[in-house]
């Protein structure tokens, strides 16, 4: 499979400040995707640990289980904070949605109908009867044309 190089017109023309930072973007995520993945891994292989050493005879399961019950508490009281977080950035979207965000489309709805109404009333009381004038002496030159009085 070949591979063609596209070749740029001059508007089109990356500079080298575009090109390298497009290429540190490139670098930045495929560092994220490297530390997602060994981020994930180092937690499956925590898992894999914690499970080996909680089946061995004599470990103190019990202990863990309550540790990790109030770590789940914990976890579902920060849970429940962020909920409440979002239930008031919601809250003040719907406001400004309603408050400064409907207003404006109105205004705007009005001004759409006043430039509608204007170029109306420009159409009917200047566009016409300049283009009727533009016919009738059209039509003028034309009658002259036929009866000789004005050459072609």
């Amino acid at each position: 499979m070949a591979e063609y190089e596209e070749e740029l017109t001059p508007e089109e023309e990356i500079s080298p400040e575009e090109e390298a930072a497009y290429r540190a973007a490139v670098r930045r995520q495929r560092w994220m995707l490297a530390g997602i993945i060994s981020g994930i891994i180092l937690v499956l292989a925590g898992i894999v640990v914690a499970v080996y050493f909680l089946l061995q005879p004599g470990s103190p399961t019990g202990t863990i289980r309550d540790i990790f019950i109030i770590f789940m508490a914990f976890e579902s009281l920060i849970i429940g904070a962020a909920l409440v977080v979002l239930i008031i950035q919601i809250a003040s979207l719907i406001n400004l949605l309603q408050n400064e965000v409907k207003p404006i489309l109105q205004s705007t709805s009005e001004t759409v109908n006043t430039l509608r109404g204007t170029t109306e009333f420009l159409s009917e009381n200047l566009v016409e009867p300049v283009i009727k004038l533009n016919s009738s002496i059209a039509g003028l030159r034309r009658v002259f044309e036929l009866f000789g009085i004005k050459r072609k």
